[in-house]
């Protein structure tokens, strides 16, 4: 039994998340179907984010167990040929069996994207999350200051999912207007050991009430200290998020 590290792309739009739901289509079970009519069996397939309905990759992880022998050069050829238009392997690479997608992560870079024009991108309704008031990025970024490093992130938890932990460690966290002042995208990116369900999700609504002049460029960091998710801002779409990448030792 082999092993392999895929690197996937995928535009989550029509899918119900990553992992295999009954009666829903899912990215899990698209590549599954795939890896069965390349191979001709099934192969056991491990992601390293369980993204949720709607959400996007551009460097999802995937650990694939399978006995076939065919090259990992050849299986991202067969592979393609075999999925949905919405859905690429960028990579595959053979590695030690005991690799774990997720246990093995050391950090995860997540995107968000919100377009804040007065008028909706029809062009961007599957990618970006209308905002129609011109949002302070500035703000947002000054404000973002108080969660980075390592902290209690209870206050971004959406329930659903028990952890033994709520601390985390974040390296990185940036606002960001694409395109100069005269631009409408404001991406928001954030670097982490680990996420919290919907943490990026809820971190992305609290900084969107700071950049709209609802709240003090103060009240994240009051936020977080409170440890109670009630405090924070709404949970954003799952449309703007991405996840870009995951990185390992």
């Amino acid at each position: 039994m082999r092993t392999i590290k895929l690197t996937l792309a995928y535009e989550g739009t029509a899918y119900a998340g990553w992992q295999l739901q009954p009666d829903q289509p899912t990215v899990q079970g698209v590549l599954e179907a795939a890896v069965e009519r390349v191979t001709g069996a099934t192969g056991q397939t491990l992601a390293a984010g369980r993204t949720d309905a709607g959400v996007h990759a551009l460097g999802q992880v995937v650990s694939l167990r399978t006995e076939s022998r065919l090259a990992p050069d050849v299986l991202v050829r067969a592979l393609n040929a075999n999925l949905p238009d919405d859905v690429a392997v960028i990579e595959a690479v053979e590695v030690d069996p005991g690799f774990h997608p997720i246990r093995d992560a050391r950090r995860k870079l997540y995107r968000y994207q919100i377009h804040d024009g007065p008028i909706r991108d029809v062009f961007r309704r599957g990618d970006a999350w209308h905002v129609p008031c011109r949002l302070d990025a500035e703000a947002m970024q000054r404000a973002a200051a108080a969660l980075s490093g390592r902290h209690d992130f209870r206050s971004f938890q959406t329930s659903g999912a028990e952890r033994l932990t709520t601390v985390r460690t974040v390296y990185e966290l940036s606002v960001q207007r694409e395109g100069g002042c005269q631009g409408h995208l404001v991406t928001i990116e954030i670097q982490a050991n680990g996420f919290l369900y919907n943490m990026v999700r809820a971190i992305v609504g609290t900084l969107v009430e700071v950049g709209r002049g609802a709240e003090p460029e103060s009240w994240p960091g009051e936020v977080l200290l409170a440890a109670d998710r009630t405090r924070a801002g709404p949970t954003a779409p799952a449309h703007g998020l991405f996840l870009v990448s995951v990185r390992y030792d």
